[in-house]
């Protein structure tokens, strides 16, 4: 197997982007964060049919698998919206009224971290520590790091995005 496949391919038959994936790392049970990171970013997310996939091709538990993709808030299980904020959750970021961004980006959005909103547009999650303490409170807007944020900067990246 030459390993080499579209995005186009992995997205019509996910358990088999999975099987795939393994096969690029020889079904070694070492590599299953390598996998499941190879996985969301080709696919997407990690589709609950994949774990099955996975705990065969690497003689695995399923259930490990399992607590590997929930332990984990990098893995997705559902596909993002089209744009992924990710806003930092410690303490620097706190100390900078996080809570109150935090709060505001959830009204502003109308979802709570870890959804997406109803058009598929952004998908909100938290991340623990970007590095960008000095520019708290940081976030990351489609992996573009972004500090200093305050409730009127996020709507105008908002609306940057919408445009």
């Amino acid at each position: 197997m030459s390993g080499k496949h579209t995005l186009l391919e992995l997205h019509s038959a996910k358990p088999d982007a999975a099987s795939i994936i393994a096969a690029r790392y020889d079904n070694k049970p070492d590599a299953l964060l390598e996998i499941l990171h190879d996985l969301q970013h080709e696919v997407g997310h990690v589709p609950e049919a994949s774990l099955p996939v996975l705990a065969k091709a690497l003689n695995i538990s399923r259930a490990e698998v399992h607590g590997v993709v929930t332990f984990y808030h990098d893995f997705r299980r559902k596909p993002a919206g089209r744009h992924v904020v990710k806003v930092c959750r410690a303490e620097a970021c706190q100390s900078m009224k996080g809570e109150e961004l935090a709060k505001a980006i959830e009204k502003s959005l109308k979802v709570k971290f870890g959804e997406t909103t109803a058009d598929g547009k952004v998908t909100l999650e938290a991340v623990y520590c970007l590095g960008l303490c000095s520019t708290a409170p940081a976030m990351l807007v489609d992996e573009r790091p972004v500090g200093r944020v305050s409730p009127q900067k996020f709507e105008t990246l908002m609306t940057e995005l919408a445009s």
